[in-house]
């Protein structure tokens, strides 16, 4: 089994090194790194933080969106996308998915419901879920719910292609057995 994934970002963050703690290769790969087309990677996972479509943040939006076509193609072949919360009302900050996914920006501590059924509830695995972290909740969406806060979805999956896509405003890293899980695959697929 391979665990390998890429972090999106605009420099090299601390969490990077939290994911190879987990047993999984990091590779960082900046904004113009994803929008050059000749760009060519490897991995299981695509990673996306918390603040991506937020420009006091970050400046990842604008190359998301000019790499839609190619996380489409990642995704659709076999590739996995865990993207956090936008950390922004913008209405446009998930358009660059090949699901329909819309977002409102809202922080604080919640209770979490989960789907129990779901592999990927280990997300949140030794968090108290009677107080966690979330940064907004989904609004529009497609796929199914694995997690909600106040009846609004914060963990959801969208199964595209031969891949899938998990998206959460959890504000948390997510849980060393869920990275370990979520980021191992038999073999690579191309960016």
């Amino acid at each position: 089994m391979i665990r390998h994934c890429a972090l999106i970002w605009d420099e090299k963050l601390v969490f990077s090194r939290y994911v190879e703690e987990c047993g999984v290769a990091c590779e960082h790969i900046t904004p113009h790194m994803i929008a050059t087309p000749f760009y060519r990677g490897r991995f299981n996972t695509l990673i996306v933080p918390t603040g991506f479509a937020n420009p006091a943040f970050s400046g990842l939006l604008p190359a998301l969106k000019a790499a839609a076509p190619r996380i489409r193609r990642f995704v659709g072949q076999g590739g996995r996308l865990l993207v956090f919360g936008a950390a922004t009302d913008r209405g446009d900050a998930y358009d660059w998915l090949p699901v329909r996914l819309r977002y409102h920006h809202q922080y604080g501590p919640n209770i979490l419901t989960i789907d129990k059924a779901s592999p990927w509830v280990s997300l949140v695995e030794g968090y108290d879920t009677s107080c966690i972290e979330c940064d907004g909740y989904f609004t529009e969406f497609e796929g199914s719910v694995i997690a909600s806060a106040g009846g609004n979805p914060v963990l959801i999956r969208a199964p595209f292609g031969e891949g899938e896509i998990l998206a959460t405003t959890i504000h948390e890293y997510p849980s060393r057995p869920f990275l370990a899980a979520f980021c191992a695959a038999p073999e690579e697929t191309l960016f």
